[in-house]
């Protein structure tokens, strides 16, 4: 049986709440070993081995991303920064037994520093199926603009 939208659906708001509740830990238990966690500076970009990026992680860098966060010895994770993600528009683009690629729209609202900021982003997430549940081999988060740059994130987009 092919991974269903509304599974897609479900595994991507567990990880939107993890992610704004500061469970860093426990979001890097969603990603498949090789999994990738991309934010091109591009929007338009798709070869992101050859271009710059924000982050182009893999389980390292991810892992070195959530020490900073939670170490608070980055100067962007200082202080910590309040998040809150909305997604929607939600399509499958392919799906089967094992895996399927899902692309939606997220609002992300960040408050630090008693200023709030507004991202707007495509995210694309080539979602596994392993004997865990579904994991995340690849998330692409493709800002809307490029002209803004991001500026000091305290947090994962």
């Amino acid at each position: 049986m092919s991974i269903t939208l509304n599974d897609a659906i479900e595994f991507i708001t567990l990880e939107a709440d993890l992610l704004d509740y500061g469970q860093f830990k426990e979001w890097l238990s969603l990603y498949t070993p090789e999994g990738l966690y991309i934010v091109p500076i591009d929007p338009d970009a798709t070869d992101y081995e050859k271009t710059l990026n924000y982050a182009y992680d893999n389980a390292e860098m991810r892992q070195n991303r959530v020490t900073r966060l939670l170490g608070g010895r980055a100067i962007s994770a200082m202080p910590p920064a309040r998040t809150v993600r909305m997604h929607g528009r939600y399509r499958m683009l392919e799906a089967d037994e094992t895996k399927c690629v899902v692309r939606c729209a997220q609002m992300l609202t960040e408050l630090r520093q008693g200023r709030e900021r507004y991202y707007s982003a495509n995210v694309t997430f080539h979602l596994v199926k392993t004997d865990a549940g579904l994991k995340i081999d690849r998330k692409i988060v493709s800002l809307l603009t490029s002209t803004e740059a991001l500026t000091a994130v305290s947090y994962i987009l």
